[in-house]
Formats: C-alpha cells, structure tokens, sequence
C-alpha cells in the first residue's frame, strides 16, 4: 500500500531525554520529536524506511543495508543509549530492484556475518534518534553491540517495527535521490504493509565555529530557506539550492529530503512544520507530513 506517513527528522541525540536533560539546549525540538513520534505511531507502520547522512557509504552509490538486523550504542554527557534492531529484507530488496530500473547505482551493504541473516549493521545516530522516538522510547541495555542478539539475549521486545536503512552520496546528481524517492514510493505500493518514510536530517553546521566548521553568515540563511520550502510542502524546490550556500552552511540533511520530495511526487501529502531550532552550533528541523485524503 501507498506510504502512510512520511517526516523530516532531526539526529542532534541530546534530545533524547536518556542522554541529556536539557536536550543541549534544544527543548523545543526535544518536545516537537515527541508529537512527531506521537503522529507516526497513529498510523501504526509496519516497515520504516530511514535515510541517514551517517551510515555507511559506498562513492557513487546509494547504499542499503542487506542484514538482518542492526545495533548500535550512543554516548553523551557520561550516559548512554542502546538500540538492537529488525531490517526488512523484504522491502529492502524491492527498494533495490526499483532503484535500479531508474539506472541508480546501489549497494548492498552487510556487516559481520557471511550470512545475510546473521549480518547486523552499526547503527548510527542519524537511525537512532529519530527511531527512538516514533519507537517504544526504550534504552535496550546490553544491545548495543553486532552480537549482542546472539549471545546477550535471544528474547526480548522489539522497540520499533522492521527497518529499511538507506544512505546516500552527495557525488551523485541531486536529481538520482529524487528518482530514488519514488524507488521508495513504488516499493511501498507493491508491499501489503503500512510503510513510513524518515529523512533523518540536521542542518546548517555553521551557526558556531567548531573544530569542524567554522561559522558562516549563510547558516541562517540556508536553514531558513529550507524552512520556507517545508512549510511551502515544496521540499523539492531544494533541488536548486546554490551549491555554494550548501558548502558554507555544511547541512546534511538536503539528499535524504529530496528523497521525500521524489516519493511526494508519487504519493502527495500535506506538510507541516513543527519545530526549528539551532541552540548549538547546527539546525534542527521538525517537519510532519500526512498523505492527502
């Protein structure tokens, strides 16, 4: 069936409540990811396809994990989170073969095992944030490691439905991940399962200087121009966006969200725009998106 419910998502992990209390100043994006988890869960997906910044990357491919599960831990501030995983072999693959009638080159990715059931995949933080929220909201203590299903534990609940990981790569054209957000969209109109989409997505990294960036007058800018074009539901306008201004703003979150505009175009839906902030040094945006009626 058609994607249920598909959001633009942050990965700044602060916000989640067990790695910091003050959410590092970003309260406002903390509560926004609540009623986004809140408003994904009441269409109750049974796959979540996340594309990601941070996982892992193959130069001129868009890369999906082919493993059977993936685990990963996050550190902030003296604490930790743990996650442990389900990725959908199912629609991963019709993802694959989709792409790939759209002559986009992808990769299949595993990690660990020979075996593609016995391969997990390190979990970055552009999956896990945002899959905590629109998930059970559970630290999995103990789960965080490739082998921790294997030898930590053989039952236990799973937090968040089966999974489809994505990551793209900038050296393709801007239009490919439009192109594969149909891929997406197409996939979820053979499968008989609700289906939602995550673009997990940080901004500009330039509002402070930082040992990697330093500032940059178009960080602003540039997030504001995104907010406009969430808020104007024409995310794929970003598709023009001076590459310059990109640069300068460091954002990270522009291919993950052209693959929201290619799947809109196929399965329209009304956006809404609940939170921007950047109390550190990058952008947070939190945008919901409801399939028209």
């Amino acid at each position: 069936m058609p994607l249920v419910y598909a959001c633009v998502a942050p990965h700044g992990f602060p916000i989640i409540p067990d790695l910091s209390d003050d959410a590092d100043g970003g309260l406002a994006t903390r509560e926004a990811m609540f009623e986004l988890g809140r408003r994904c869960q009441a269409h109750d997906p049974e796959v979540i396809v996340i594309a990601t910044p941070h996982g892992f990357r193959v130069e001129n491919m868009i890369t999906l994990a082919a493993v059977a599960r993936g685990a990963g831990t996050l550190h902030w501030g003296g604490r930790t989170l743990e996650m442990n995983i389900p990725v959908d072999a199912r629609l991963t693959d019709q993802i694959a073969e989709d792409a790939r009638l759209r002559n986009i080159p992808v990769a299949m990715a595993g990690f660990a095992g020979n075996r593609r059931d016995q391969s997990v995949i390190p979990l970055d933080w552009g999956v896990i944030t945002p899959l905590w929220f629109v998930g059970k909201q559970q630290n999995m203590i103990g789960m965080g490691h490739p082998l921790a299903h294997i030898f930590e534990s053989s039952d236990f609940e799973e937090t968040v439905p089966p999974v489809v990981i994505a990551n793209p790569e900038r050296s393709l054209p801007r239009s490919t991940m439009v192109e594969f957000g149909k891929a997406i969209a197409d996939a979820a109109e053979r499968d008989s399962r609700r289906v939602a989409f995550i673009a997990s997505c940080d901004w500009a990294h330039t509002h402070k200087t930082t040992p990697a960036h330093d500032a940059h007058p178009d960080a602003p800018v540039v997030d504001q121009m995104v907010v406009d074009a969430l808020k104007d539901n024409d995310p794929g306008r970003l598709i023009d966006l001076p590459e310059e201004k990109v640069q300068n703003a460091a954002i990270d979150g522009l291919w993950q969200t052209l693959m929201l505009a290619g799947a809109m175009e196929l399965v329209p839906m009304q956006g809404e725009v609940l939170s921007y902030e950047a109390p550190a040094y990058y952008g947070m945006i939190v945008a919901s998106f409801e399939r028209n009626q």
